[in-house]
């Protein structure tokens, strides 16, 4: 899962290789914090934060099989 986020938002970004995915794990639940340039926190965020929820929407889609539950917090 931490390389679909770290795939997904490395596409989005100016400069992928300032792009950090952490995985923190709970009992059933995950956290992905995700690092990215200053510059690049608007583009992944996006207007009225689009960009933002559609990542959190196709990450937890993608984790139902696992049976966990996933938050995707960005950070600059």
């Amino acid at each position: 899962m931490k390389e679909l986020v770290e795939m997904l938002v490395k596409a989005l970004v100016d400069f992928p290789d300032q792009v950090d995915v952490q995985q923190i794990d709970g009992e059933r639940t995950s956290i992905y914090e995700v690092r990215v340039a200053p510059e690049d926190l608007g583009k992944v965020i996006g207007k009225q934060g689009r960009i933002a929820n559609a990542l959190r929407t196709v990450v937890k889609t993608a984790s139902i099989k696992d049976g966990r539950r996933v938050s995707v917090e960005i950070l600059p």
